[in-house]
This record gives structure tokens, C-alpha cells and sequence, in this order.
């Protein structure tokens, strides 16, 4: 009997020795364990199954940059801005371009454009002026939305020598300067310049942010004339006009803050009549 007993706490233990070993933590997690999952890449959004914990990543980056900025029509006032978004957006992605306000102290979308593989093209008709710009491009996952390092740009648009006005006028000989009135020169860079025989008539404007001064002159009178353009008080340059001949007057103004436009009589029957349309590049 003790024998009997003695065999059986041996085949006991002998039992407990071949037992199968513990689960893993891979098949415990596959039996439904409350193990804990290990992180994995990508979102904790990627689809069912156990919860992932959320990882910290940042989205990839888009970089928009304005490859170039000018003015392609200086009559019109047409700005063509080219940018690079890398890596490609979408295609047909809409981009727009932005202005600062200095006076609002804001951002604001003057035009848009729309992507072709990594580029875009925007055009917009703008007065002149000195101003910053920027390009915009939204989210598209996974990527963040981008905005362009700023440029700044002077635009430089013809308009009328009178559209801001005189500053002074005069001359010698009863001169007389009249610019054609609005409704009929819009562009108010038409004026009539005559004086009596042997005088002169000489017109002043402000070109602060002009650098260039453009004139067609039409000498109607019955004689010889003279046309010039000054710095102020300082020759810049002359034409000499024959009786009923036409010409252009044309002269870089950078730097020049006062103009003066003068007609004066060389030899004539009845004095200097001259007939101009003159224009200034400015950015004002």
C-alpha cells in the first residue's frame, strides 16, 4: 500500500514537469489578451481592430515659393507671378496670391491660379505701386498647408503726366497750358502749350516714384520751336521742332522729384502752339 501511493505521487509530479509552457505576448494579444499593444507607425485612425496608441509625428512639408514676379504690360498694369509648390499638389489645386495692406495692416487675395504639376501661373491688373507679395497653397493630406516666403515688388504702370495734377505752370508771352478735360482724355496726358511770338510755356509735375518720362509732341505752329524737358530748373534734354512736324521727347527720370515740360519759340509768325500726350512710368 505504501508502495501503491509512492508511485503515485511520482507519476504526479512527472505530470506537472511536462505542463505546456506559458503563452507569448504576441499569441496572448491574439487570444484576447489586455496585454499591452506595442506603438506602431502611422496614425492610431488607420483602420479597425485593437486600439494603437497615438504616435507624435509631423506632417510632411509642402514648400511654396515665388520663382518670379514682373510686370508683363506696363500700359495695362498686368503682374505675372510664376511659383514652384513641391511636392506636386494636386492637379488644378487653387493657389492664390496675396498683397499686404500696410495701411490695414493685412493680408489680402488679389488673384489666384491654378497648379500644373509643381507650377502656377497668376496674373492680376494692379495701379503701380510698391507692395509685398505671397503665394498660398491649402492642406492636402498628408501634407500641411504652405505659404511662400514674402517678395517684394515695384510695379511700374504708365499713366497720364496730369493725372496728379500741376504743380506750377507759366512762361513768357501770354502762355497758356490746357490739358484736354477728363471726359475727353480720360488718360489726362493731353494738353495744348502755346504763347505768344518769341515767348514760352512751361508746365511743372510731381514724379516722386516715376522713372521715366515718355511724349509725343505735334508742332503746329508756323515755325521753328523748341521742346524740353528739366529737373526742376536743370536741362535734362531738347527737341528742335520744325513748322508742322511731328516727334517724340523721351527721358529716364530716376531720382527726378519736379518735371518741367516746356515749349518755347525760336522763330515763328504768330508763336510756339505745340500739342503733346505725354505719359510717366511710375509705381504711384
Amino acid at each position: 500500500m505504501r508502495r501503491v501511493r509512492l508511485l503515485v505521487g511520482l507519476l504526479t509530479l512527472l505530470g506537472a514537469g511536462c505542463a505546456a509552457p506559458a503563452a507569448s505576448a504576441d499569441s496572448a494579444i491574439g487570444l484576447g489578451s489586455t496585454a499591452a499593444v506595442p506603438a506602431v507607425a502611422g496614425p492610431a485612425s488607420a483602420g479597425p481592430g485593437p486600439a494603437v496608441a497615438p504616435v507624435s509625428e509631423t506632417a510632411p512639408a509642402r514648400a511654396a515659393t515665388i520663382k518670379s514676379i514682373r510686370t508683363t504690360d506696363s500700359t495695362k498694369g498686368v503682374i505675372t507671378v510664376v511659383g514652384t509648390l513641391t511636392p506636386a499638389p494636386a492637379a488644378g489645386t487653387r493657389v492664390p496670391l496675396h498683397q499686404w495692406l500696410p495701411a490695414q495692416k493685412r493680408w489680402q487675395e488679389i488673384a489666384h491660379g491654378y497648379s500644373t504639376g509643381t507650377g502656377v501661373t497668376i496674373t492680376t491688373v494692379q495701379p503701380g505701386s510698391i507692395r509685398s507679395y505671397r503665394i498660398a497653397v491649402g492642406a492636402q493630406a498628408p501634407y500641411a498647408a504652405a505659404i511662400s516666403p514674402v517678395i517684394s515688388f515695384k510695379h511700374y504702370v504708365w499713366r497720364g503726366f496730369f493725372k496728379k495734377g500741376l504743380v506750377a505752370s507759366g512762361g513768357v508771352g501770354q502762355p497758356q497750358l490746357n490739358v484736354v478735360p477728363p471726359k475727353e482724355g480720360p488718360r489726362r496726358a493731353e494738353a495744348d502749350l502755346l504763347a505768344s511770338k518769341g515767348g514760352s510755356v512751361w508746365g511743372d509735375v510731381g514724379t516722386t516714384g516715376c522713372r521715366y518720362s515718355r511724349n509725343w509732341l505735334g508742332n503746329i505752329t508756323d515755325g521753328t520751336v523748341r521742346v524740353s524737358l528739366y529737373n526742376g530748373t536743370k536741362a535734362l534734354t531738347s527737341l528742335r521742332m520744325k513748322q508742322e512736324t511731328e516727334g517724340w521727347i523721351n527721358q529716364d527720370i530716376t531720382g527726378v522729384t519736379r518735371l518741367r515740360l516746356q515749349v518755347a519759340d525760336i522763330q515763328s509768325g504768330y508763336g510756339p502752339y505745340v500739342s503733346i500726350d505725354s505719359l510717366l512710368l511710375c509705381t504711384n
